[in-house]
């Protein structure tokens, strides 16, 4: 090996960046992280807007203790078993809509993964074998295998990958603090984004898309958005009239974190598919499923009988069990009711804290899933200089202080993150937390003209900094953070978006925690 590479890597382990050291952990306790060291850190955005419940919830450990004790694996070619019966049950009596298939799989990319091959399946079993587009969004994110990044709408993670992503159509999404006129309502704009699809689709034949694939309330790249009124009914419509499936992706804004359940609960419709993770088994194990609707699965029992797919862990039975002991104690306590009355407070105390700050031109989002656009002129909603990279300095100080955050931004931008709680506390308690990680989001975000602490530890899970005139073949500015909650780049502009590149991006936060209960 390499000397100089030997010496910078003591870890055997391929990390996310060979150029940073990480803290090792070494125990959870409700909403810390604690490392060899002794030190705590408050979990703010709950790792990737996973650990729900917390860490060692003693609930959901009894639960894995006792299916290791009874079962540890049987493959699903072979068996089925109790744990992954039951959470389906238990997904299914909670679902949208006429849902009423479970497949589960091991995350969120596996679970988009799987979603699209459905999609595609179900229009051969009906014999419309042409059918072979897929309509997504810029600047949403849907996972990082190969299917899943060619929908996706991150231009930074799609770049190097671009020439062996398959070829997928995107239409501009609905980002109203950039995108919606001042002469227009919020439900004009949704309607007039909206309306994009319904433009996509008669472009490419109606006969050649499969479907539509949206975040319900935009997460890993845009950063908490929220839909405008009546634009997922819209979609709705669009897709019954051209007979395309729409598959909702709420692997990020589902399971409780914008309040109910599901995030689509809030639009009034229904998907044909859903992809859930994260905070389905809350971190306790890997997993993630597809809900797959009764008219999509009748399309299957008339045909072949079988789903041309799988995976050697899937309807693992611990993480089936750890998963069914997250969601019984969430609907148990019902920390969902929580989850909108902390929502409140969190976004009244982020409101207090940072409405006016000079750099802070949007706080955004739905229960506690809460976002931050960071901005270097709010007047004009100028985006930071990229070169500036204060994501990168905003999560350095953070952790330095003890927070954990889910920033975003180009390799070269910044972002921030807030934190938002799912698990119950004591008024005094919840004070407390939302306080003290509000002002350190706000402390952290005098950094602009610091030097860095660690400039080593700086450097971006990706590698060095591009030039900033990199650009990939549609025009879009090339930006994002693998570890993070937003993006940098901007959508191309189009006849119905009003929205424009621009060589300086946009900063975004999102973070998730949750509390332990009191």
């Amino acid at each position: 090996m390499n000397d100089a590479l030997q010496k910078s890597t003591p870890s055997h382990v391929l990390h996310r960046s060979l150029r940073q050291s990480y803290p090792t952990a070494v125990r959870g306790d409700g909403v810390y992280l604690i490392d060899k060291s002794g030190r705590r850190y408050l979990d703010a955005s709950s790792g990737a807007a996973v650990s729900c419940l917390g860490h060692s919830h003693p609930a959901v450990l009894a639960a894995m203790r006792g299916q290791l004790d009874r079962l540890e694996y049987a493959h699903t070619s072979f068996f089925t078993t109790d744990a992954a019966e039951a959470l389906g049950d238990e997904l299914i009596a909670n679902a949208p809509g006429e849902m009423s298939h479970v497949y589960f799989v091991s995350g969120g990319s596996e679970g988009i993964e799987a979603a699209l091959k459905l999609a595609r399946q179900y229009f051969v079993e009906r014999g419309e074998p042409n059918r072979r587009h897929f309509i997504a969004r810029w600047q949403s994110y849907h996972g990082n295998t190969l299917g899943a990044l060619a929908i996706g709408g991150n231009a930074w993670r799609r770049a190097m990958f671009a020439p062996i992503l398959a070829p997928s159509q995107h239409i501009a999404p609905c980002y109203a603090y950039r995108g919606q006129r001042t002469d227009e309502t919020p439900e004009a704009y949704g309607r007039r984004v909206a309306d994009e699809l319904d433009a996509k689709i008669v472009e490419l034949g109606c006969e050649n898309v499969i479907a539509f694939v949206a975040e319900t309330v935009a997460g890993a790249t845009l950063g908490a958005v929220e839909p405008a009124p009546g634009y997922f009914k819209r979609f709705r419509e669009i897709c019954d009239r051209h007979r395309v499936l729409l598959i909702l992706d709420e692997v990020m804004c589902g399971m409780g974190r914008c309040g109910t359940l599901h995030a689509v609960e809030a639009e009034g419709i229904a998907p044909d598919l859903m992809v859930l993770a994260k905070g389905l088994g809350g971190g306790y194990a890997p997993i993630g499923a597809v809900l797959a609707s009764s008219g999509v699965m009748e399309a299957f029992d008339r045909g072949s009988g079988m789903f041309m797919h799988g995976h050697t862990y899937m309807g693992h039975p611990l993480a089936c069990a750890a998963a069914l002991a997250v969601q019984r104690t969430l609907r148990e306590q019902n920390l969902l009711e929580n989850v909108r009355t902390q929502g409140k407070r969190l976004r009244a105390r982020l409101a207090a804290r940072l409405s006016d700050h000079p750099h802070v031109g949007d706080i955004r989002g739905r229960g506690l899933f809460c976002g931050i656009e960071l901005v270097a002129d709010r007047a004009s909603k100028t985006p930071f200089d990229p070169a500036s990279r204060l994501h990168s300095r905003i999560k350095s100080e953070a952790m330095h202080r003890g927070l954990l955050v889910y920033p975003m931004g180009a390799p070269w931008t910044a972002a921030a993150a807030t934190t938002s709680c799912l698990r119950r506390l004591s008024s005094s308690k919840s004070g407390t937390s939302t306080r003290s990680s509000a002002s350190s989001v706000r402390r952290s975000m005098r950094l602009c003209q610091r030097p860095l602490r660690n400039p080593r530890n700086d450097i971006p899970p990706h590698g060095p900094a591009q030039p900033q005139s990199a650009r990939i073949r549609d025009g879009i500015s090339t930006a994002g953070l693998e570890s993070g909650a937003c993006s940098g780049q901007r959508s191309p502009r189009s006849p119905a978006s009003g929205q424009t590149q621009d060589s300086k991006e946009p900063v975004i936060a999102s973070g998730m925690k949750r509390v332990r209960e009191a």
